[in-house]
């Protein structure tokens, strides 16, 4: 099986893991529903994985849970990639939304600093900000007064 890191249309690198994570959240609930199991084989294309491998991967994973890091900046740092998967495509749906805002849940989030994750990760990618830029902006919204 070949896995390795992919570059996105915005030159960003993915880390493998990352696509690990995803399967994770998707089955956080015990379960992986059809709109999940498509966006998980739509991004493991991403890392020149086949269908079949992505399901070995995915059946691989079924006893790994996803363990949220404790820090602000590892948090954001997960879904900055998560999102740039998400965009490698420079759309998102609304099952890749969904599966966003699931991820943001599950690394600990509340529907406020969901809602200026989603605005300023998925405009500061899209306008090829860095990692660092984004997190500044999101930590500026969110300690907002």
């Amino acid at each position: 099986m070949s896995f390795s890191d992919f570059i996105t249309n915005h030159g960003i690198k993915v880390p493998k893991v990352h696509y690990l994570h995803l399967i994770q959240v998707a089955r956080a609930d015990g379960k992986i529903d059809s709109q999940e199991m498509a966006i998980l084989h739509k991004e493991g294309r991403r890392f020149g994985l086949k269908d079949a491998e992505i399901d070995q991967l995915i059946e691989k994973e079924k006893d790994h849970h996803y363990h949220p890091p404790y820090s602000l900046d590892d948090k954001f740092e997960d879904l900055f990639y998560i999102t740039e998967m998400i965009l490698a495509d420079d759309n998102v749906s609304d099952d890749e939304a969904k599966l966003l805002r699931r991820f943001a849940v599950e690394v600990g989030f509340d529907d406020r600093a969901i809602e200026i994750l989603k605005e300023v990760l998925i405009g500061g990618i899209r306008r090829k900000e860095s990692e660092e830029e984004i997190l500044k902006k999101f930590k500026a919204e969110l300690f907002k007064k």
